[in-house]
């Protein structure tokens, strides 16, 4: 079976339509870049080329970079502030004319990676952590997902740990990756003190590059290994929600 899942990130809107009995792209994502300002109404125009570019026609699911329940978005950390408490489902779906789902970006991709990736099978406290614009983040416990948990906002350094820590502060200050791997260390020994998870998935398009950085990083104590679906996991797990909705 075949849902289409789209995933909107602060600098890039990509998706494709996904074969869900294999966990991948059924076809080569298409993306464009997120406009700027980010306002609903703008995003919902690239998630509309987005889609119309493979021709689409059937249920939709849409990651956001922020907190989303019951498909209202409740923060807006990385995009417009007039996403904040906007209707994204009915907006999207209204300019879609399809049925849509949308849900937290990296809750998404925890959920493909916890069903067809890095965390499949793995059972206690499982943190997938997606490095970009901002640092997303998905709690799993025994499988079961803790939703819109937003750990990029824990404070580090008296800021929000994204502000530290993201791969697009590593482009924005031209870290080596020795210097951002010592801050992605302090962040990650941060989470751990505060759940002592046994097992930490590092996603986002910076996990195509595991080897320059998770072997600098030490004193921590849970395993840690690089996503397996890389950056196509919140296209997966949108494309996932969707088909559960």
């Amino acid at each position: 079976m075949q849902i289409f899942g789209v995933d909107i990130g602060g600098s890039g809107i990509k998706g494709a339509p996904v074969d869900l009995d294999r966990g991948d792209l059924a076809q080569e994502r298409h993306k464009v870049l997120t406009p700027h300002p980010a306002t609903p109404e703008d995003v919902a125009d690239s998630v509309a080329e987005v889609v119309g570019h493979f021709g689409w026609s059937g249920p939709v699911g849409i990651t956001f970079p922020g907190v989303v329940t019951s498909g209202v978005t409740r923060t807006a950390a990385n995009v417009d502030k007039g996403w904040i408490d906007t209707d994204a489902r009915t907006l999207l779906s209204n300019r879609l004319s399809l049925p849509v789902t949308v849900l937290n970006d990296a809750d998404a991709a925890g959920i493909a990676e916890m069903t067809f990736g890095a965390g499949r099978g793995r059972k206690g406290t499982v943190i997938m952590l997606t490095f970009g614009t901002g640092i997303g983040s998905a709690v799993f416990i025994d499988g079961q997902l803790v939703p819109n948990t937003e750990l990029g906002h824990l404070e580090l350094n008296g800021h929000d740990a994204e502000k530290h820590a993201s791969t697009k502060v590593k482009e924005d200050e031209d870290l080596s990756w020795h210097h951002w791997a010592h801050r992605v260390q302090r962040y990650l020994t941060h989470v751990e003190m505060l759940f002592s998870p046994e097992l930490f998935i590092i996603g986002g398009g910076v996990s195509r590059k595991a080897d320059k950085f998770l072997p600098l990083i030490d004193h921590v104590r849970a395993e840690m290994i690089p996503a397996e679906l890389q950056n196509n996991a919140g296209i997966v797990g949108a494309a996932m929600a969707a088909a559960g909705s």
